[in-house]
């Protein structure tokens, strides 16, 4: 179901419960700012998602209140993930979805990280 991006942080969400240890996942990078593990439902060959570690439901959310240190970890986070995996010269596609119409599906703000193929056109026209 999708979220409302505008709710409060809900800290019972699976990332949440995966960042305190209560749900394992397939960690592939972790800083002071950021956790990236493996999507268990890949969509693509290559598919990280990259959370993080404060209490932001959404993109919006992340910017308004998340100290700029933090927003920078975060966005280097995502950086080295994608470089540490490889993806860089091949290419890769970075996708947040975030509120209802985008079908936001977690309640905390994540980026997808696919690579491995061609990945076709962002949108169907």
């Amino acid at each position: 179901m999708p979220i409302d991006a505008t709710l409060p942080y809900d800290d019972q969400n699976i990332f949440a419960k995966i960042l305190r240890g209560e749900i394992p996942s397939n960690r592939v990078y972790e800083d002071d700012f950021a956790l990236a593990f493996h999507d268990i439902n890949p969509q693509a060959p290559q598919h990280i998602l990259v959370i993080p570690k404060g209490p932001y439901v959404s993109w919006d959310d992340f910017a308004a209140k998340a100290p700029d240190a933090e927003i920078a970890g975060f966005v280097r986070a995502v950086g080295h993930v994608a470089r540490a995996a490889g993806m860089v010269a091949p290419g890769y596609r970075l996708l947040a979805n975030i509120g209802q119409d985008a079908h936001q599906e977690v309640p905390h703000l994540h980026v997808h990280i696919f690579a491995g193929r061609p990945l076709g056109p962002m949108l169907a026209r």
